[in-house]
């Protein structure tokens, strides 16, 4: 009782009629195939002798209660200019199977039609419904203090740099930075991933997650309109209007297919009794069967709602696919580019080694700590996380910045320099050689050299696993496009094992690279894919077959011109958007492929006679029936 409620109120009256129909139709059943009742006088247009006129009635009664839709929009759509659609079929197909005497065949072939329309119905609705959910992310309201109360107020009312509170339980209806408070979030519903966040003061937080535990107060820095939620619901919204090549292929072929039949069918019963004086009814007959078993509603249902199932599997794991087409595209690319910072990378600075040849490690770090506390560079707050540790601004003196060069400072009673090779050179402190990739800061206490810092990119986590899944599959190129240094850029490559890489690149540089591996391709159906995160990705991601940008931390620019989102930033996610394109497409390939051949055989069978309604009504409605229930497999991810 439950899942009927659950039905739309379409859907409930649907599987009334068809109760009703089944009941009638049971009923009848056992009476008109049995021996007491003479059928040989086939109560038809064609025979009017018959006197068991009331079965007729009956049948007709139990025929209009599940088909009169089906031929009320038959009749709408040929007054409209529309005839050729599988309610015109149906209708015929029907009606002339009362008009030759069949009227359980006719019955039959309306029911089954009407449950192979229910299930779809049940499918599309299940698809819609589970991507509503997943997506129900949009918030209802913000808390603001208004005269020293808490009161909500519409998301839109809200501005950049207004102060939000957001409770434990509630979403969090704007994106912004926490200047008090820590909590954990839910980010399910974005990235896919149910491991909560933890944050605190000066992290960043987006719209459509959940504070599962502390009050917040959060900076807002992005009106409702330019917040996560609302591009991510934007994007779900228009994905259906992108539509695939295979989708576009099952909507015209049933617009030329159908006409086609319908003549076709017309051939079949006319031609063999005005050519060679044979019956008008066997061949009447087979052309009604023709007709039912050439509806195209597998092909014009199950193809769509495979790619719609396709696109809820990858918004279950954060990835939001704006279309169906670049789901098929995700299941063609051949080639993949990386941006490297931001992509492959953090983006952030973080201590690699320490090298000193005359104290500690963790002394040098110390002194490093120290001489960077009141910097607001990068590179400096790198230093000062690395060390942990509290440190009493008291000891530090004098502090001077040399622009371009580094920090000169007195740090117990001690002069101190850290910066880069300029720096020492410059106060005539000699250095040790050396071959690092990446940023060094170099030390020096009162003129003599203590050793060197150095800061990379952090690696993400999974980016290596990413590359290695990636080759796995069947990517047969993968390569990074970065205006990182030479060094740096080769040292990751090789850490990850990238195929390829070209650095010291400007943002027209990366479109040039990416024009020429377009060029190179040998055939059309190689698809390069460029994933990337930040403003100046934004050409190169529109100029790409698929663009991919990371959109946790990812620029707005880089995410309006992507195809595809990956809202965790993990590099891993990739492997499983592509996964889910081939596995839709794949589902594609089955149901149109299964429906053609077992259509196919039907129709050569119906022109010879040996294919009757019944099994004509599986070619339809039970090829439909299939095809969606595999179609729903999309669903899965």
């Amino acid at each position: 009782m439950t899942k009927i409620k659950n039905l739309s109120k379409s859907e409930q009256r649907l599987l009334l009629r068809i109760l009703i129909s089944v009941l009638i139709f049971t009923i009848l059943l056992p009476f008109y195939y049995s021996k007491s009742i003479d059928r040989s006088l086939n109560w038809t247009i064609f025979n009017r002798e018959g006197s068991n006129y009331l079965f007729l009635i009956l049948f007709l009664i139990a025929y209009l209660i599940i088909g009169y839709d089906i031929i009320r929009t038959a009749f709408l759509n040929i007054s409209s200019g529309t005839v050729f659609d599988e309610n015109f079929l149906m209708s015929i197909a029907t009606i002339g199977a009362f008009l030759i005497g069949e009227y359980p065949e006719g019955i039959a072939v309306m029911l089954f039609y009407q449950v192979g329309e229910f299930s779809q119905r049940y499918a599309v609705n299940k698809s819609r419904k589970s991507i509503a959910e997943l997506m129900d992310i949009a918030p209802d309201y913000a808390n603001i203090i208004e005269n020293g109360e808490l009161s909500q107020v519409d998301p839109y009312e809200i501005g950049i740099d207004d102060e939000i509170i957001i409770l434990p339980g509630e979403r969090i209806p704007l994106d912004g930075t926490v200047l008090a408070g820590n909590s954990a979030l839910d980010t399910s519903a974005l990235t896919g991933e149910s491991m909560p966040q933890d944050v605190g003061p000066g992290d960043q937080v987006i719209s459509g997650c959940i504070n599962l535990s502390g009050k917040l107060t959060v900076l807002v820095s992005k009106e409702f309109d330019d917040s996560t939620v609302a591009k991510i619901l934007e994007l779900v919204e228009n994905a259906s209007d992108q539509k695939a090549k295979s989708e576009v292929f099952a909507t015209t072929f049933a617009r030329y297919y159908t006409p086609i039949v319908v003549f076709a069918a017309l051939s079949v019963a006319l031609l063999p009794p005005l050519l060679f004086s044979q019956s008008l009814r066997i061949w009447l007959e087979r052309a009604l069967v023709f007709l039912v078993v050439s509806c195209p509603c597998a092909l014009v249902v199950s193809v769509p709602l495979t790619f719609f199932g396709g696109i809820g599997a990858a918004s279950k794991s954060g990835i939001l696919v704006k279309g169906s087409n670049y789901l098929e595209y995700l299941a063609r690319t051949t080639k993949i580019i990386f941006d490297k910072t931001g992509t492959l990378t953090e983006g952030n600075f973080g201590v690699s080694k320490i090298y000193s040849p005359k104290i500690p490690e963790h002394d040098l770090l110390e002194i490093a700590a120290y001489s960077e506390y009141f910097s607001n560079h990068p590179i400096a707050k790198s230093i000062v996380d690395a060390y942990g540790k509290e440190i009493n601004p008291d000891l530090i003196e004098d502090i001077q910045e040399i622009s371009g060069h580094g920090i000169q400072a007195i740090i117990k009673g001690k002069t101190v320099l850290a910066g880069n090779l300029n720096l020492m050179r410059n106060h005539d402190v000699e250095i040790l050689a050396n071959h690092e990739s990446g940023t060094l800061v170099h030390f020096a206490v009162d003129q003599e050299y203590m050793g060197y810092i150095l800061l990379e990119d952090q690696i993400k986590a999974d980016a290596k696993q990413a590359i290695h899944d990636l080759h796995q599959i069947g990517i047969s190129e993968i390569s990074m496009l970065t205006g990182d240094q030479e060094k740096t850029a080769a040292k990751i490559s090789q850490v990850l094992g990238l195929d390829d890489y070209h650095s010291e690149l400007l943002p027209a540089d990366k479109v040039y690279q990416l024009e020429k591996s377009l060029n190179d391709k040998t055939s059309g159906q190689e698809l390069i894919a460029y994933v990337g995160d930040g403003i100046n990705d934004a050409p190169v991601l529109a100029r790409a077959d698929l663009g991919i940008a990371m959109g946790g931390m990812g620029s707005d620019a880089a995410i309006e011109a992507a195809d595809v989102v990956i809202m965790n930033d993990q590099p891993s996610r990739i492997v499983k958007a592509i996964r889910i394109g081939r596995k839709t497409l794949n589902i594609v390939k089955q149901n149109v492929t299964f429906a053609l051949l077992v259509k196919f055989a039907i129709l050569l069978l119906a022109v010879f006679g040996i294919a009757n309604m019944w099994l004509a009504v599986f070619g339809d409605v039970g090829v439909t029936i299939i095809a969606v229930f595999n179609a729903m497999r999309a669903l899965k991810n």
